[in-house]
């Protein structure tokens, strides 16, 4: 009875054991393999470094990299770890990627609901095809799963509220930038363009419940790491500070796009992060 209660402890712990726990164990007992192979069994529910494949030593280095070491910087826990590949793999529409980290996303227990807004509050950025795109692979997941779709409607205003409810998220964090920047095109349609990005991008999206303020702003500095817009980056890195993230918290974000995203726009984005804090 006592060796089951054993396992069943075990079970649990492994489950729960965070990677910033993995790397501050006792005399650094856990190797980046042994914290690859626990995160792995986690979003995965498999073997990692199972030497399967036609590049199994392409796998390995992948593995260890991503999950043994990526994993380990920084405070976000593997929830917002998930959600963030999930973004950038959106933005990128790495497709068959996309739909492995969703089932991962799930197995690390984001919800249907956060990783549906996840992606639907990308369509002001990266444009409703590629989003999409990406919420026909979601809902291929959900089918897979027996998750019933369409989920719950999760909107909270009226038609009429769009821009003014908008416009309550965004000037705390934005001010009018987008208004000053848009003035003096022809026929003043700039403010047409910013007006739409109130209305949409914050009336339509921020104000939907499933992720709040503070999520949704980090998981756009991702989305913009990813596409390596570093003067947009630079305005979202102050607004997801503005929105209660830590500047820890929005190295640790940048960084985890390193292995999808790659080294020059990783580095232009710390860079640009560290123009910010000096500021």
């Amino acid at each position: 009875m006592r060796k089951i209660l054993t396992l069943v402890l075990a079970i649990i712990l492994s489950q729960s054991y965070t990677c910033s726990q993995a790397m501050n164990s006792p005399a650094g007992s856990l190797t980046r393999t042994d914290i690859c192979k626990q995160n792995y069994k986690i979003l995965f529910g498999e073997d990692a470094l199972a030497e399967t494949g036609s590049d199994p030593e392409m796998l390995a280095i992948l593995q260890k990299y991503i999950f043994g070491e990526i994993f380990t910087v920084g405070e976000l826990d593997i929830k917002t770890r998930e959600m963030i590949t999930v973004t950038t793999l959106t933005v990128q529409q790495t497709l068959p990627q996309l739909k492995t980290h969703i089932n991962g996303a799930l197995n690390a227990g984001v919800s249907p609901i956060e990783l549906r807004e996840t992606i639907y509050q990308l369509a002001p950025f990266i444009g409703f095809p590629k989003t999409l795109n990406a919420l026909d692979v979601l809902n291929e997941v959900f089918k897979e799963r027996g998750i019933e779709t369409p989920l719950k409607s999760t909107a909270t205003i009226k038609e009429e509220e769009r821009y003014n409810k908008g416009f309550a998220i965004q000037n705390p964090l934005y001010g009018d930038e987008i208004k000053l920047a848009m003035e003096g095109l022809p026929d003043d349609m700039g403010a047409d363009v910013a007006r739409f990005l109130t209305e949409v991008c914050f009336g339509d999206f921020y104000t939907r419940e499933g992720l709040d303020v503070k999520t949704r702003e980090l998981l756009f500095v991702a989305a913009l790491v990813t596409t390596g817009n570093t003067t947009t980056l630079k305005s979202h890195i102050k607004g997801c500070i503005k929105a209660g993230n830590s500047k820890e918290t929005v190295t640790a974000a940048i960084i985890q796009c390193l292995p999808y995203v790659g080294f020059p726009n990783t580095l232009a984005a710390l860079r640009t992060l560290k123009e910010v804090l000096s500021e």
